[in-house]
């Protein structure tokens, strides 16, 4: 075991004695194979960046038919492969999340083992830029960010700044912004980070959950339909630019992009963003993510239309079974649960959250790694050989161990990576481009 590895375990044995359960990016011994960490220590730093003369939506004047224009700050939060310290400290992240009318919002913490400004190790890694959802932050999505950066990509999560959810008059400022904040941010790392070497700029992901999935499919390529509700709800026509045939709409796209990944993501159902064409632009591969009792963005018309809508690239649909919207987050930090409104930002009523977000990693992982590293190897973990992970079947055989991993070949038809008993309540459905229905990959 090399220093790297004895260091970043160190840190983590450091984070399991201050709370039960560890750190949120360390998974349990039930976690499928590729959830668990890489080898590589993790740091973390803050970078600020401005985009000068934007618009601002929400104070658009009627009457003269514009909106004032600022500079807009942005903060982003970088995880990648770093080489610690001696004594170095590890990250306490901190957040705010609006609560339920008319309490106060509430604040919380959670335990990383990332290392603040921490050197990097090597260079030239894969970028992945992470959008939230509305009202959320990137405080609250450390189980990807530093499982990622452990694996050798380096991780750019926005803190989009948005208005509280709880007040619907202000949807009009991030259905504008988001896409954009995603575009520029992305266009401003990969010049400044291949400077210096860290990234390797033709090799890019996007990551969004929930409206941050609106933003990073748009942002992908899928163009918004000029008539639909989503439009109609952004005043004076300021989203038109950006539409599909808009003069600006090329600078909402990404360049580079390997592949994308939507968890719960919204854009579908009543706001119907990108009308029944504007997925098909979509290129890149696609992975979504959903629950089908999500009661915050409808399955049907959300999540599986977007899936059979995007026929122009490769895609894949992992659904939990009997699923809400809670995907995406954390475990509920111990500051979120004196209401119930409060952990149900974190948490699902029926999916215990570290097993989510384990069985999210596993197929995060292979996903990027396959598309955006070119490692051949994880296309097996993803052509899995039932969709429906309950039919599986491995026959006992008496070398066999109980927590051994799934093969996925052999007559054994458990999911590739995945415990014999705990390969359940999940389906994996995919689709080759040109393809209006899913298929089933051959093992």
């Amino acid at each position: 075991m090399d220093l790297r590895r004895q260091m970043l375990g160190a840190v983590l044995c450091a984070a399991a004695m201050t709370q039960a359960g560890g750190v949120p990016s360390e998974f349990g011994i039930d976690a499928p194979e590729l959830a668990r960490l890489g080898d590589l220590a993790v740091g973390v730093r803050t970078l600020f960046l401005v985009e000068p003369d934007q618009a601002e939506v929400l104070e658009f004047n009627a009457a003269k038919g514009a909106a004032p224009k600022r500079d807009r700050a942005l903060t982003v939060d970088l995880w990648y492969p770093a080489r610690p310290a001696k004594n170095a400290q590890r990250e306490t992240y901190t957040g705010i999340f609006p609560s339920e009318p008319p309490a106060a919002p509430v604040s919380f913490s959670v335990p990383g083992l990332a290392l603040r400004d921490a050197h990097t190790a090597g260079g030239n890694y894969p970028l992945v830029i992470v959008s939230h959802g509305y009202s959320m932050a990137p405080a609250a999505m450390t189980w990807l960010t530093e499982n990622l950066a452990s694996k050798g990509y380096v991780v750019a999560a926005i803190r989009h700044d948005d208005p509280p959810v709880t007040n619907r008059a202000q949807f009009a400022q991030p259905a504008l912004r988001r896409p954009l904040d995603i575009a520029y941010v992305t266009a401003t790392l990969q010049k400044l980070l291949a400077t210096d070497r860290l990234i390797d700029p033709q090799r890019l992901a996007l990551i969004g959950d929930s409206f941050g999935g609106y933003g990073v499919l748009t942002a992908a390529g899928a163009t918004l339909d000029p008539a639909s509700p989503l439009a109609k709800r952004i005043p004076g026509g300021m989203l038109l630019p950006y539409v599909r045939g808009g003069e600006l709409r090329a600078t909402l796209l990404v360049k580079s992009l390997r592949a994308v990944v939507a968890i719960t993501p919204a854009g579908g159902g009543q706001l119907a963003a990108w009308g029944k064409e504007g997925l098909r632009d979509l290129t890149a591969p696609l992975l979504i993510i959903a629950g089908d009792r999500d009661r915050i963005e409808d399955y049907a018309s959300g999540a599986r239309a977007i899936f059979n809508s995007a026929t122009g690239t490769q895609r894949y649909l992992l659904t939990f079974k009997g699923c809400g919207h809670a995907i995406g987050l954390n475990p509920v930090p111990d500051g979120m649960r004196d209401r119930l409104w409060d952990q149900d930002w974190f948490e699902d009523p029926v999916w215990r959250k570290e097993r989510l977000n384990a069985i999210s990693a596993h197929f995060i992982t292979a996903f990027l790694d396959l598309y955006v590293k070119g490692d051949e190897s994880r296309a097996s973990y993803l052509n899995v050989p039932v969709a429906d992970s309950s039919a599986g079947v491995w026959p006992k055989a008496d070398d066999d161990f109980y927590d051994e991993f799934s093969p996925g070949t052999g007559g054994i038809t458990v999911w590739k990576g995945f415990q014999r008993t705990h390969a359940v309540g999940l389906e994996l459905l995919q689709a080759q481009p040109g393809q209006a229905q899913p298929g089933q990959a051959q093992p």
